[in-house]
C-alpha cells in the first residue's frame, strides 16, 4: 500500500507546482482533444441509452486523481484539476465557463478522499474511491440539474452509477497505472511515487 513518508505534507516544494502545472497543462490539451475527436463518438454510440454517457466521467476526473498520486498534499486534486480545465476553456469546448464548477466539484470529491486518509494512503483502493465521490460530486452535484433534467429517475439512477464505475476504474484505475507507468521511467524520482518504483 502507498503511503506518504513526507513529515510536512501542507509543504508544497518548488517542484511539487512545476510537476503539477506541466501535467495539468498536458492534460487539459488532451481534455481539447477528447472534447474534440472522441465525446461526440461517444454521444452517437449512447444515443439508444444516453445514460450510458456516464461511463465518459471518469476521463475528467483523472487530473484531479493523478495529480494528488503524484504530488501528495492537500490541494494538489485543486490545482491540477483547475489549471487543466482552465487549457481546455482556452484552447475551446461545447461548454464554457461552466467546465469550472465541474472542475472545482470533481477536485473536491477527490480532495476528501485522500484527506479522510490523512494523505498517507495512495494505493488503488483509496485512487478508486476519490474518483467515485468525485464523479457523484460533478453528476449529482451540477450535471443532472444543468443537463438532465428531463432524465426519468431510473435514468438519473444509471447515470451516477455508469459515472461512478467511470470515477472508480478510469480516474482511480487509469489514474494508478498512469503514475506507476510515469515512475518506472524515473520521471518521478523526486516523488514518493518514483521512490516506491525503485524500491520495488
Amino acid at each position: 500500500m502507498s503511503t506518504n513518508s513526507n513529515k510536512s505534507v501542507f509543504a508544497w516544494r518548488g517542484i511539487d507546482l512545476v510537476t503539477a502545472a506541466i501535467l495539468a497543462v498536458a492534460l487539459g490539451v488532451a481534455f481539447w482533444g477528447f472534447d474534440l475527436f472522441v465525446y461526440p463518438a461517444i454521444g452517437v454510440v449512447t444515443a439508444g441509452f444516453p445514460p450510458l454517457g456516464g461511463l465518459a466521467t471518469g476521463v475528467w476526473i483523472l487530473p484531479a486523481v493523478v495529480g494528488m498520486l503524484i504530488v501528495r498534499r492537500p490541494g494538489a486534486a485543486i490545482f491540477v484539476e483547475l489549471i487543466a480545465a482552465n487549457v481546455e476553456l482556452t484552447l475551446g469546448n461545447s461548454w464554457g465557463v461552466t467546465v469550472l464548477i465541474s472542475a472545482l466539484l470533481q477536485a473536491a470529491g477527490v480532495e476528501i478522499i485522500f484527506a479522510l486518509f490523512r494523505y498517507r494512503r495512495f494505493g488503488f483502493g483509496v485512487a478508486a474511491l476519490a474518483g467515485a465521490l468525485s464523479a457523484i460530486f460533478e453528476i449529482v452535484g451540477y450535471e443532472l440539474a444543468a443537463y438532465y433534467g428531463d432524465f426519468s429517475p431510473a435514468y438519473k439512477l444509471v447515470l451516477v452509477i455508469c459515472a461512478v464505475i467511470s470515477g472508480a476504474l478510469v480516474a482511480g484505475g487509469l489514474g494508478s497505472l498512469l503514475v506507476r507507468a510515469l515512475a518506472k521511467t524515473g520521471a518521478l524520482n523526486a516523488f514518493a511515487a518514483g521512490r516506491e518504483a525503485r524500491a520495488k
